[in-house]
Formats: C-alpha cells, structure tokens, sequence
C-alpha cells in the first residue's frame, strides 16, 4: 500500500508525475483488457479552453432508468465514467473529457437520475434518491453498455456514488478519482448533530425538509443553483453562458423530486426502497476501498466537506491525495479541468 499527500496548482506536476509513458498506457489496457491509449503529452497547465458541448449524445436503458449520456473516444478505450453531482450536471466535464479522449480513452459522461435527459422508464417508479440506488444506477449503465469494468471519478454526489460503487463492486471500478474523498453515509451518522458553524454549511438540506423548501426550490431552481454555485466556488468567476448551459439540466421533470429525497433521506425524513436496505446496511459499516484512488479538494471549497486527514484510513488500497491551489471550489472538474484530468490519468497506473 502506497499513501503520499501531494499539492499542485490548477496546472500539473513535472516529470515526478509524468504519468503517460507507452509502457504505462500498456500496463493499464494489459490489467484491463482494452486497447492500449495512444501516447500523448500530458494536460497542459494553461487554462484550458475547450468545447461549449460534447461530441455525442445517446440514450440507453439501464435498470429504471433510460439514461442520457455523452460519450466521446474510441470504443475499444479503456472506459472512464465521469459523474457530476447537484446542482450540476454533465457539462462539469466538458473540458476534462477532450482531454482523457485525447489519451486514447473512453469517456462516458451520463446525467444522473433527475437531471438532464435522463428519465424513468415507468412514471410509477418511487422518485427515490438515496445514496445507494445512484450506484445501482452507475452498475446498470455498465451492464447496458456491456462495460465489465471502468474507471470512475466524480465529485459531489457523483464522488460518493463513485465511492460506493468502488466499496461495494470493487470487481467493476478499475480505480477511483472522488473530489472530497470519501463520502459514503448512513442515516445514522447523519442523525448525530455537528457543531453550529458546520450545521449553518447544511442550510439548505434543513430547507428542503420543509414543504415550503420543496415548493421555493421548484420554483426557483435556476436562481437557487447558481446560488449554490457561488456559495461552493467563492473565486469561480463562472459566466451567464456556462451556468445556463448547466441549468438546462435542472428542468428535468423529476428533478424537484430527486433532489428533495435525496436530502430528506439523509436525514431519515423519508424512506428508501426496501429493495436496497441490504446495500444500505453494508454502506452504514462505512467500509474501506482497496481499488487505486486519488482524492482531491479545492483550496477555495466553499460547500461542506470532511478534513483529508479523516478519511485517508478508508482508502486501503494505492492511494494518493491532492490539494488543488489557485482559488479552486466545490466543482473541481469544470474550475481545474487539467488537475482533475491528469488525476485521472494517474489513478489508471497506481
């Protein structure tokens, strides 16, 4: 087992973490059986300026889902699953993926349930939101689109399903990239009260269990994500452009209803599916991840999150953890594409 702490600025180490050497890239697709990424310079440090939409949209059923998801690269690459978290959605991404595309991989970019053009195959189906059913979710995408095993990075609820998937199907995730580290949860340990500062960070999960939350959220979705927005980036000077063309995604017609049970699950105000109560109980043990992993925070995180040094002993596994200066926020991919795709990168060879 391998633990180190590293910092880098939005841009990328030197030659120490120079990750992308030929026999790098063949060890990798040797472990995982895909084609071998072709050689390429690593990220840039610059900024990156990159496209304003992704290459492809498709659409497939998965479990209760027909999900919507971007993809770009080549089909025999090594398959890397980005997932985004609230209130955000696939465009997080949208400069990291030319960049892992660029090195030879697969990237597959799917709108979480509630969001974008992902959608329910059944309009009976329990609107449920809690944190295991989001990795099912992840595992019934891989089974759709054949994938036996991916890498998988994240951040917000995407860094916890990545998380989950990584604890409890070890088998499907070649390594882990999670913004925040380890974000698995129980109802229980949410039950325990923090102290009154870290309680005034969680405002807006105390507003959602109100039905006056759930009414002013659906009333003013856009106004309250770009607030959130803020609040979680105090430096990302994010424009108009780049917020609407996230916002889109909030227009989804169960949007309102995910984000709310997702939120009032955690505090124990509504209730799962039972279907899931044994992968529940298993995530409530807060088990360790042994596959490869990079954590990463933004020096500027402005929404709540756990000190690195709380959870460095749940990875057991090749593990490395990053601090990402310069002003970065909550969303770590769409503030410092290069720093989130060079992590990436690196996972694939711990």
């Amino acid at each position: 087992m391998s633990k180190h702490v590293e910092r880098n600025d939005q841009g990328l180490a030197g030659d120490r973490r120079s990750f992308f050497g030929a026999a790098a890239a063949a060890l990798a697709a040797a472990r995982w059986g895909f084609a071998t990424p072709s050689a390429a310079a690593p990220p840039s440090s610059t900024p990156v300026t990159g496209p304003s939409r992704f290459a492809a949209f498709k659409r497939v059923d998965a479990g209760d889902l027909s999900i919507g998801y971007a993809e770009d690269g080549p089909a025999d690459g090594m398959p890397v699953i980005l997932l985004h978290g609230w209130p955000y959605d696939i465009h997080a991404f949208v400069e990291v993926a030319p960049l892992l595309v660029r090195a030879g991989y697969r990237v597959i970019v799917p709108h979480l349930r509630g969001h974008g053009t992902t959608r329910f195959l059944r309009p009976d189906a329990p609107r449920n939101a809690q944190q295991a059913v989001i990795a099912v979710d992840v595992i019934a995408l891989m089974d759709a689109l054949r994938i036996p095993k991916a890498l998988l990075a994240g951040f917000d609820w995407g860094a916890r399903t990545a998380c989950i998937v990584a604890a409890l199907w070890p088998e499907r995730c070649a390594a882990l990239v999670s913004v925040s580290g380890y974000l698995i949860g129980s109802q229980a340990a949410n039950a325990k009260p923090l102290p009154p500062k870290a309680e005034l960070s969680w405002w807006y999960q105390f507003y959602f269990a109100t039905e006056r939350g759930r009414a002013g959220y659906a009333a003013n979705r856009h106004e309250f994500a770009k607030l959130i927005w803020q609040t979680a980036s105090p430096k990302w000077a994010f424009d108009d452009a780049t917020f609407d063309r996230s916002a889109l995604s909030l227009d989804n017609p169960d949007h309102v209803a995910i984000v709310i049970h997702n939120y009032r699950w955690r505090l124990g105000l509504a209730a799962g599916e039972p279907r899931y109560d044994a992968l529940e109980a298993r995530l409530a043990t807060a088990p360790t991840i042994a596959v490869p992993t990079i954590t990463l925070e933004g020096d500027a995180n402005g929404a709540p999150h756990p000190d690195p040094a709380a959870y460095a002993a749940k990875f057991t596994g090749r593990y490395a953890h990053r601090l990402i200066t310069g002003g970065i926020g909550h969303n770590l991919p769409q503030e410092a594409p290069a720093a989130f795709a060079q992590a990436v990168l690196d996972a694939a060879r711990l």
